[in-house]
């Protein structure tokens, strides 16, 4: 039986392997021009109208609606959910498999289904940490989504793009679709929702947009966090055990229940990284900071962060923006007390995080006229450990480390640490001496 990738090839394939003619379509209850505009994809059928074609046809309105028969579709559906629920709750690498044999299995003849299996495989590589394979991924969807924007939307797709290029370090790009997103987001008035959060988190990444980033934190009230995945593991358990015994029905219930009790959970963490973002980017701003609200969005990320298992990286740096923005504020011992549990949290930890934290209390010494050398080259230190290749999070801690040693009065390790800055960002800076403008780091 055809099964072409729109609803319109579908009934032009049935129509042809019977013989029929559009009018002998159309029959006496529809115009042969209305099935011509069906067949050519200007009309979608009703309900109504798909049940009377597809009767004419001889196959089901399933099929004609959407390629697939009834029990394909829901076993089609469970591995969907399963591979979701894999992609958020579980190993992004299996998730990745799923969807990949979903989108094997769709093929061209269900060109939709296939689209968002897709879409979810490039979510998984990008959870994954392969940036690079993601952002191929997100721009064929991108160019199909534009091709046929009735099987995609563009829009998430373009905040997911805004999102990877920025961490694959071209902020350029990243910003220009971020630029993008917002200029179809502003006229719809969307400043709530998963896909405002989304949008919201990935605008606080490249630091623009900030405006739109203030307003969709004032829509939502700090989230309750609490930890429900001993709720979705056991709905999860229940979905595909009801799978073996072949009720695929009650199988995709049980897997949307589990993905609706973690869905709180992923919006709160959301939040919490939005809100760490725009605090860190208030706090070090030179003029006009709102330290109160910088204080209160910190303080508000620290305590969602706190509740939510397997985040620790991102409650240490939660503390670390809390304590710079305590700082900010004149209130030393607090800030000196979030960067120590920050540390705490990130015991035997290599990296940018813990060094960011000692540079916080590099900062702290500084300001009190005390020797700030230990922190500065435990987290010189702490930098040296990090991986190879852009990293804009590692450019901004070797860019401070160089601002406090040049504080502490030591020039050669400032114009290393600025060059390091540099280097993280991907430039060579092989001349003696040469120094990070604070614009390429940011």
């Amino acid at each position: 039986m055809p099964s072409q990738g729109t609803i319109g090839d579908r009934v032009r394939g049935l129509r042809l392997s019977r013989r029929m003619s559009q009018a002998q379509l159309a029959g006496p209850d529809l115009s042969d021009s209305y099935v011509s505009l069906i067949e050519s994809g200007k009309r979608t059928p009703t309900p109504v109208v798909a049940r009377l074609l597809a009767e004419r046809l001889g196959c089901t309105t399933e099929f004609l609606l959407h390629g697939i028969e009834p029990r394909q579709r829901i076993d089609t559906e469970l591995g969907l959910r399963h591979a979701q629920l894999e992609l958020f709750h579980g190993d992004p690498a299996i998730a990745a498999d799923r969807f990949g044999d979903i989108v094997k299995a769709a093929g061209e003849e269900n060109a939709m289904l296939a689209a968002h299996a897709q879409l979810g495989l490039a979510r998984a590589l990008e959870a994954q940490g392969l940036t690079g394979s993601a952002v191929e991924a997100y721009e064929r969807l991108r160019r199909e989504a534009t091709a046929h924007p009735e099987r995609l939307a563009d829009l998430p797709i373009t905040v997911a793009l805004c999102r990877c290029y920025q961490r694959a370090g071209d902020t350029l790009r990243a910003r220009d679709l971020g630029a993008q997103a917002l200029s179809q987001v502003e006229p719809l008035g969307i400043d709530h929702g998963e896909l405002a959060m989304e949008l919201a988190d990935a605008l606080a990444e490249t630091e623009t947009g900030l405006p739109y980033v203030e307003r969709v934190l004032a829509a939502h009230d700090t989230p309750e966090c609490a930890d429900r995945s001993g709720e979705v593991m056991a709905l999860w358990k229940a979905s595909v055990t009801a799978s073996e015994g072949e009720d695929s029905a009650l199988a995709v219930q049980l897997a949307e229940d589990a993905i609706a009790t973690g869905r709180p959970e992923r919006l709160a963490f959301r939040f919490a990284r939005i809100a760490m973002n725009w605090a860190r980017i208030s706090s070090a701003a030179a003029e006009d900071t709102d330290l109160d609200r910088a204080n209160e969005y910190a303080a508000s990320a620290t305590q969602i962060l706190a509740e939510l298992p397997g985040r620790v990286a991102e409650h240490a740096r939660s503390l670390i923006v809390l304590s710079h923005v305590r700082f900010r504020s004149g209130d030393v011992e607090a800030a000196t007390d979030f960067a120590v549990r920050a540390l705490d949290l990130l015991a035997g930890t290599r990296g940018t995080v813990p060094a960011t934290a000692h540079l916080v209390l590099a900062e702290i010494a500084l300001a009190r006229s005390q020797d700030a050398g230990p922190a500065l080259r435990t987290a010189q230190e702490l930098l040296e450990g990090t991986a190879t290749g852009i990293d804009r999070e590692t450019a901004r801690a070797w860019r401070q480390l160089g601002d406090l040693w040049g504080q502490a009065g030591s020039g050669e390790e400032q114009a290393r640490a600025y060059r390091r800055a540099l280097e993280a960002v991907g430039i060579r800076a092989n001349m003696p001496g040469s120094t990070a403008s604070a614009a390429l780091v940011r």
